[in-house]
């Protein structure tokens, strides 16, 4: 039996919980999210306890059960919480500004680059050189920092442009002098 699917999903006070059909919603002080289980998945609903079961032991039941469990936790703590995910810029001249609800990036290119954040997520520049993304779907912040990184990834050789924090960037040696 899965380890993460067997164990039940606690309802934090705040949060509404309601399971129509095939659909899961859950609100909370933060927003509303809504999702559409599998067809093969039980869902029961005990009190401030959500279970998850599967019909049959098969391959991919095993591996619906966790991913079910787990989406409907992350859902309770989006929308109790919420999810943020910290970007760090690093190179000379290299910065980002908020502009509205956009974030304008200096990072190296001829023209600056402008990115608009889509429904549900919001963006925080604290220092030129970090970027907060913030919203009740860890999905989508997940998905959109991955998509700020790509702008212009840290290269291996100085380790200039977007990474998040705590991520490790391994260096490589540059050029060697050659014979004489």
């Amino acid at each position: 039996m899965s380890r993460i699917g067997k164990k039940p999903v606690l309802i934090t006070a705040g949060v509404n919980f309601k399971f129509n059909n095939d659909e899961v919603v859950v609100e909370g002080a933060k927003g509303r999210l809504s999702w559409i289980i599998p067809a093969s998945m039980d869902v029961s609903h005990e009190g401030n306890e959500v279970v998850v079961t599967r019909p049959t032991d098969s391959c991919i039941h095993r591996s619906l059960h966790g991913l079910t469990r787990t989406i409907i936790q992350n859902m309770v703590d989006g929308v109790s919480k919420g999810f943020v995910k910290e970007l760090i810029i690093e190179g000379i001249g290299y910065r980002a500004e908020l502009k509205g609800k956009n974030i304008v990036f200096a990072l190296g290119f001829s023209h600056p680059v402008v990115f608009e954040p889509p429904e549900g997520i919001t963006f925080e520049v604290p220092e030129p050189t970090r970027v907060r993304v913030m919203g009740i779907s860890k999905e989508l912040v997940g998905e959109i920092a991955a998509r700020i990184r790509r702008i212009r990834k840290a290269d291996c050789y100085k380790a200039k442009g977007l990474r998040y924090v705590g991520e490790v960037v391994r260096r490589k040696a540059g050029k060697v002098g050659g014979k004489k």
